[in-house]
């Protein structure tokens, strides 16, 4: 399991990943699921991979060795952040082609999703979780952020702190609080943490971060954090306990 997730907001985005990939009692795994395939001064592309390993890692190879090769449409070709899901879409479907017969053999889980974030110049900039079915769906507004992966504990953060109005060193800290929440709460993510802030209108990526397990900042946001919450807790009024009133001596004597 992993997760990952994108938020967008009027000022960029910013986009961070775990890197565990399989936990046990005796086995732990990671491997980098940030991608960064941009070009300086003409487009941002980033891209965070969940699911099934082999296929997430082979359809990365296909994007390189399109670009690699100078295909006439690859990540790089593109003219919009539409057109450039789309395409990933359909490597995701020409890969599990490939596969499903003997992962289906074995019954073994072949579905991947992705998020797609950037910007390509002449458009806005976008976020786009693809799913393994090759379709997906944009983040808006209203909805900003976009996650894959182990979702349901860094949500809650995400869902009470984002707007579409929040700066962009804001939705970072945001960001790094909702893995660390879902660290806190399911082993099967875990560090090192990846992250990446992009400011609208750049076209260069300036701000990247990998956090490994024992980071002193790591540890000091996990610690206020919690501090923060507990102290919250403890400003909480009481319950107000709605009591059923006693039975008069009048109601007695009629039963």
């Amino acid at each position: 399991m992993t997760y990952c997730l994108g938020i967008i907001t009027r000022f960029g985005i910013v986009m961070a990943a775990d890197s565990r990939t399989n936990a046990g009692v005796d086995y732990i795994s990671a491997y980098k699921k940030l991608f960064d395939f941009s070009v300086d001064g003409d487009r941002v592309i980033l891209l965070c991979t969940s699911g099934n390993l082999s296929l997430t890692q082979s359809v990365i190879n296909e994007l390189n060795r399109d670009i690699h090769h100078q295909q006439e449409t690859n990540l790089h070709t593109l003219s919009s952040m539409y057109d450039v899901a789309r395409y990933i879409g359909s490597k995701i479907r020409t890969v599990q082609d490939w596969e499903r017969p003997w992962l289906e053999k074995d019954k073994i889980d072949f579905g991947c999703s992705l998020l797609l974030s950037g910007q390509i110049k002449g458009e806005e900039h976008g976020l786009y979780r693809i799913y393994s079915q090759g379709n997906f769906i944009q983040a808006t507004n209203e909805t900003p952020f976009l996650q894959i992966g182990e979702t349901k504990y860094g949500k809650p953060i995400l869902d009470r702190t984002i707007t579409y109005q929040t700066p962009l060193e804001a939705v970072a800290k945001c960001a790094l609080l909702s893995i660390d929440s879902t660290m806190k709460s399911n082993i099967s993510v875990g560090p090192p943490i990846n992250l990446i802030m992009y400011e609208a209108d750049s076209f260069v990526i300036r701000h990247r971060l990998q956090l490994r397990l024992g980071d002193p900042y790591l540890a000091k946001i996990r610690k206020l954090w919690e501090e923060s919450v507990r102290q919250a807790f403890d400003s909480m009024p009481n319950i107000e306990w709605q009591y059923e009133e006693e039975e008069s001596e009048e109601d007695v004597l009629i039963d």
